[in-house]
């Protein structure tokens, strides 16, 4: 695989025409972004943030309005799988993706980019219906030990709406996925000893795989200054006060989304209609009373 720095950002026409090929799901999804100024206009920063199941249902949206509003396109650090996928492969290496590895990570940082961890990785990806929005980051120091080895800061995000679209009909573990789960492991684990390959299997729209729509939900925290500690990369509790700090922030955030997603009227397709008939005929029981007068 070659290295994370012989990658040329995709051109203005090429971001354009994907931006575009990218507005049926925005409104699909309707998203809402919140915090977008604690994100830099440059690196070296490192943007942490949870999952959601399957993983790459919200990840674009995060990507291109970043660009949109802050005008710096994001490397994000993937699992090791995704280079095995013919086809797939190009698209990740297309949009700057690397295989999530320190030494990728620590480049980049080094070069002075802006790059997307999410230290849950396929853990959250793959999770059961009972960790819907569960940070699964036990024993990830990773991230926190590079950002506190690059000074960098680290901004914490959140994102929410993905687990509403789908219903889970089988977990990753179900007895009855087991030779699908043996097959994964012979694919796409290393030596096979990886579990956390295997999709849950969801339904969304009735039976169908096609997503529920729900209005997705991003949050950006204010940035953690990692100089704090700095000359502590191998200190095990320095990182691990580091890491801890970052999910604390990002379950925040996601606390803060899911209030906002229980109380918004409008986070269905239905909903807006609903609010957009009834803005539309108050405007009209307003004109008439003026006209009366």
């Amino acid at each position: 695989m070659a290295s994370p720095l012989d990658w040329t950002p995709p051109s203005d026409a090429l971001i354009r025409t994907a931006s575009l090929a990218l507005e049926p799901w925005r409104a699909y999804t309707s998203p809402v972004f919140h915090g977008l100024e604690n994100v830099p206009r440059e690196g070296p920063a490192l943007l942490v943030g949870n999952h959601t199941v399957y993983g790459v249902v919200d990840a674009p949206l995060i990507f291109f309005e970043i660009h949109r509003r802050r005008g710096v396109w994001v490397r994000s650090l993937a699992d090791h799988a995704h280079w095995r996928i013919p086809g797939w492969r190009t698209v990740m290496d297309m949009g700057g993706s690397v295989d999530g590895t320190r030494d990728n990570c620590r480049a980049l940082l080094r070069d002075g980019q802006m790059v997307v961890v999410f230290p849950g990785g396929a853990r959250e990806a793959t999770r059961d219906r009972a960790d819907r929005y569960r940070l699964q980051w036990e024993g990830r120091l990773g991230f926190a030990r590079l950002a506190v080895e690059a000074g960098c800061p680290i901004i914490p995000f959140g994102s929410v709406g993905v687990e509403e679209m789908f219903t889970t009909v089988l977990d990753p573990g179900s007895p009855l996925l087991a030779p699908a789960r043996l097959l994964g492991r012979a694919v796409l684990g290393e030596r096979g000893r990886r579990d956390d390959v295997l999709m849950p299997v969801s339904r969304g729209v009735g039976p169908t795989p096609i997503p529920r729509p729900q209005r997705l939900y991003f949050g950006f925290g204010e940035p953690i200054d990692t100089s704090l500690w700095a000359g502590r990369a191998d200190d095990d509790r320095a990182v691990t006060e580091v890491r801890d700090l970052a999910r604390k922030s990002v379950e925040e955030i996601i606390h803060g989304l899911r209030a906002e997603q229980r109380d918004d009227p409008s986070r269905t397709p239905a909903g807006r209609v609903a609010r957009s008939a009834g803005r539309l005929l108050s405007r009209a029981v307003r004109g008439r009373r003026l006209v009366l007068r």
